[in-house]
């Protein structure tokens, strides 16, 4: 009996090494992201610190797709953002409501 226990658990570890081979699945696809994060990495190979930090912001944020009324838009809330910095509460929502309604 101890025997046929001693193998059966034996084979079960066998099976469960043999099933958690990596090398055995398939790789799977990297997604979008992924694949933006490694592009934008190699391009900031030699930044450091702050300089990386706002680069890798910059590039993984970057939307090539974005038509010229989106990219507008963004370029206008990133000014009106800057401009109510010092603005807090209904002051600040205020101002942003005005901002971003001027053409």
């Amino acid at each position: 009996m101890n025997k046929l226990l001693a193998l059966l658990v034996s084979a079960t570890f066998a099976t469960c090494a043999f099933a958690a081979d990596p090398a055995a699945s398939p790789a799977k696809e990297k997604s979008a992201q992924q694949t933006k994060m490694t592009t934008c990495n190699k391009e900031a190979t030699g930044k450091k610190g702050d300089e990386r930090k706002a680069f890798m912001k910059e590039c993984l944020s970057g939307d090539p797709k974005a038509s010229p009324a989106q990219q507008a838009q963004r370029a206008k809330m990133k000014a009106c953002n800057a401009d109510a910095s010092a603005m807090k509460g209904d002051e600040r929502k205020k101002f942003m409501q005005t901002c971003l309604s001027k053409k």
